[in-house]
């Protein structure tokens, strides 16, 4: 990664000396990627409690389905990366939980635009974030951030998707999309630490 990086492209974070350090790297990651995930999949099941009911809107509810089943995938995976290697999911996992279903709730509340405005800054947030750790695991794990590559492209898939559902095109969508990544990204810090 350049010293040029987007404002959503984070740079790798180098190895930590010391003992453990690896290990409590590692820890990190896959503390934040599993509390994640787990929000991604109540994102969706909060928009789908919205919009499944709705007439008329089968074609969203089928294409939320499917990215929560993508989500639940990716969560599964991290499930069990987390008992492998003994480590501890974030405390913070109910608020993400209960935060995640009232982001997609309320969003999908506003309309189609926004909850595919939602998942656009939701995702563009994640994808940023797969790519630093690709980055930082490329040498020292290369298993690892071959699987965190895939995830990188479905989750690619889903923000190119809302884009090109209207995303942009929710009413307020400048200040909808700064408010959503702001939290993504506190959620991050707070994630990989608690």
């Amino acid at each position: 990664m350049t010293a040029e990086a987007g404002p959503f492209q984070s740079r790798p974070i180098p190895p930590r000396p010391g003992q453990g350090a690896t290990a409590r790297r590692l820890a990190e990651i896959l503390r934040v990627d599993h509390a994640g995930e787990l929000g991604a999949v109540h994102i969706y099941r909060g928009q789908r409690a919205v919009l499944d009911a709705a007439p008329g809107r089968e074609r969203i509810a089928g294409d939320l389905a499917e990215m929560e089943g993508h989500e639940a995938v990716h969560l599964a995976r991290f499930d069990a990366l987390l008992n492998d290697a003994r480590v501890r999911p974030t405390l913070m996992a109910p608020l993400w939980r209960a935060a995640g279903f009232a982001l997609g709730a309320g969003t999908a509340l506003m309309g189609e635009k926004a909850a595919h405005a939602c998942t656009e800054a939701v995702e563009s947030v994640i994808e940023a974030h797969y790519a630093g750790q690709i980055a930082e695991l490329g040498d020292r794990d290369p298993a690892l951030a071959a699987e965190l590559s895939q995830f990188r492209d479905e989750e690619l898939a889903h923000r190119d998707h809302a884009v090109a559902e209207g995303a942009r095109e929710a009413p307020g969508y400048g200040l909808l999309a700064a408010v959503i990544r702001a939290g993504c990204k506190a959620a991050i810090k707070i994630s990989e630490k608690i």
